[in-house]
């Protein structure tokens, strides 16, 4: 069966056993990852099954924000605005930026290729994750040099890294996507209105943040996770290092449309073009405006200028090597229909072989 078909006839099926799975009291390695409230949730470090690699999740209280820009902010820009009110629901979000330590099992095959090694068969997880859809090998090293092991991962396309959820989320057994911008920008902010979530000053950047004063116009290149200080949740380089990609399709006039004196509820822009999608905190080489936590970024075609592959890959943005990504997992899993009214699970186009 080829993978068109597949998507066809047994994804739903697969992301119902995934909604099982993460419903399951018996999938959590890490008791610290089960909640069944806001109150209690804590922080935790998740083992990849089958590795020895970790990652780290930091809870994400609820509550309601006013997303976008005041017009007297510096450097601001139109499409922030006008501000609104957001209500968010509890989640977990990464503590970093996903790293090549994470990306590469499952875009190289790692896991099988260890289970290969050491002659272990695979559980259950490993089976639907298995059959998740993985990338074709990139024509050339995706880290451009600029480091690998604790550096984040970069140059994927949106598409590549809602995947690498999904396969997460059969490997785990916990259910973890890509952020809305109204989550990205709720978690940057961590109960603040200033600019930045360290205040309204760029001078103090340099204590917060990898962007291009301290990394871009000195070396052109991203750092190691976790090197800053943390915004006041706990969530490190949200502002600069990379710029993390979003679920929601960019729209200049997105915001135009939400009642100012009404909260909305999970607001996001259903992708339904190719570009531009929304990118959001900046990076090593971007400027600090770039980097306050309303700064909105739209994907570009030019992202793709080096890939020399006809058609060029659905994977990999070839230019983009500011661009990476972070985890977040809703406290409440979302159901079948919740998830196709929101276009939450990726879809894999039926170009890949």
């Amino acid at each position: 069966m080829n993978k068109s078909t597949w998507q066809k006839t047994l994804l739903p099926f697969f992301l119902l056993l995934i909604a099982a799975v993460c419903s399951s009291p018996l999938c959590a390695a890490n008791p610290d990852s089960e909640a069944d409230s806001e109150a209690e949730m804590k922080p935790y470090k998740q083992t990849i099954p089958g590795t020895e690699v970790k990652f780290e999740m930091v809870p994400i209280p609820g509550g309601e924000f006013l997303m976008g820009s005041p017009e007297d902010e510096a450097d601001r820009s139109d499409d922030e605005g006008p501000q609104h009110k957001v209500k968010v629901e509890p989640f977990w979000m990464g503590k970093y930026e996903v790293t090549w330590d994470e990306y590469d099992i499952w875009s190289f095959n790692l896991d099988i290729q260890r289970r290969k090694l050491f002659r272990k068969k695979a559980t259950e997880a490993d089976k639907l994750a298995d059959a998740v859809t993985r990338p074709t090998k990139p024509y050339t090293d995706m880290t451009f040099s600029m480091g690998h092991d604790k550096y984040p991962a970069i140059c994927m396309t949106q598409l590549a890294a809602r995947v690498y959820c999904e396969w997460l989320s059969a490997k785990t057994g916990q259910y973890y996507r890509l952020p809305t911008e109204a989550e990205w920008e709720y978690a940057c902010r961590a109960g603040t209105s200033t600019a930045y979530s360290f205040g309204d000053d760029p001078a103090d950047l340099e204590e917060y943040a990898w962007f291009y004063d301290n990394a871009g116009d000195i070396d052109e290149k991203y750092r190691q996770v976790g090197q800053k200080k943390p915004n006041p949740w706990g969530l490190y380089d949200m502002h600069g290092n990379v710029a993390e990609w979003c679920l929601d399709q960019y729209s200049e006039d997105f915001y135009q449309q939400f009642n100012k004196d009404e909260a909305a509820v999970f607001p996001i822009n259903i992708a339904t073009e190719l570009y531009p999608r929304v990118v959001r905190g900046g990076s090593w080489d971007d400027d600090p405006d770039l980097l306050r936590s309303s700064a909105r970024v739209g994907s570009s075609e030019d992202w793709k200028m080096q890939d020399p592959q006809i058609p060029q890959s659905i994977w990999y943005h070839t230019d983009a090597q500011h661009v990476g990504f972070r985890l977040v997992r809703p406290l409440t899993v979302p159901d079948e229909e919740t998830r196709k009214k929101f276009s939450l699970d990726p879809v894999v186009p039926e170009v890949i072989e």
